[in-house]
C-alpha cells in the first residue's frame, strides 16, 4: 500500500524557509487531486494554516530562542505526494482521518497566536 507524504513548511517574513513532512497511511488510496481540493479549500487562499491545530510538527525557525520581527504563527502547505516510506504521524491517523482533522480545524476558524506569547509559554 503507498502512503501519502503531506509537505508544509514555515516561511518567515524575510523569507527565510524550513520544511518538514509527515507520512500518512492512504488505505482508501483517496487521490493526490482528491486531497490537494480538500486541502485547499480548508486553508487560506495562500495556503497557510496553523499547525498545532492539525497537530502536525511546528517546524518554526526560531524553536532555539532567537526571535526576530518576521516571525509568526503560520505553516505553509507545499505539496503532497505519494511514497512508500513508513507513516511518521504521531496520532497514527490515515490521510482521511487527517483531512477530517483539517477540515474541522478550518471550520472552528485558524487561531493565531502572538508568537512572543508562545516562545514564554512553550520553548
Amino acid at each position: 500500500m503507498s502512503n501519502v507524504k503531506f509537505v508544509y513548511l514555515y516561511r518567515d517574513g524575510a523569507n527565510y524557509k524550513v520544511w518538514n513532512d509527515v507520512v500518512f497511511e492512504n488505505p482508501y488510496n483517496t487521490s493526490l487531486d482528491e486531497i490537494e481540493r480538500i486541502l485547499s479549500s480548508s486553508f487560506s487562499p495562500d495556503k497557510l494554516f496553523i499547525a498545532n491545530q492539525i497537530s502536525i510538527p511546528e517546524q518554526f525557525l526560531f524553536l532555539n530562542g532567537s526571535f526576530t520581527k518576521y516571525d509568526h504563527c503560520y505553516h505553509e502547505f507545499d505539496y503532497v505526494e505519494i511514497c512508500e516510506e513508513l507513516p511518521t504521524d504521531i496520532l497514527h491517523r490515515s490521510i482521511v482521518n487527517f483531512l477530517k482533522d483539517v477540515k474541522l480545524a478550518s471550520e472552528q476558524g485558524w487561531n493565531t497566536f502572538d508568537i512572543l506569547e508562545y516562545s514564554k509559554n512553550n520553548l
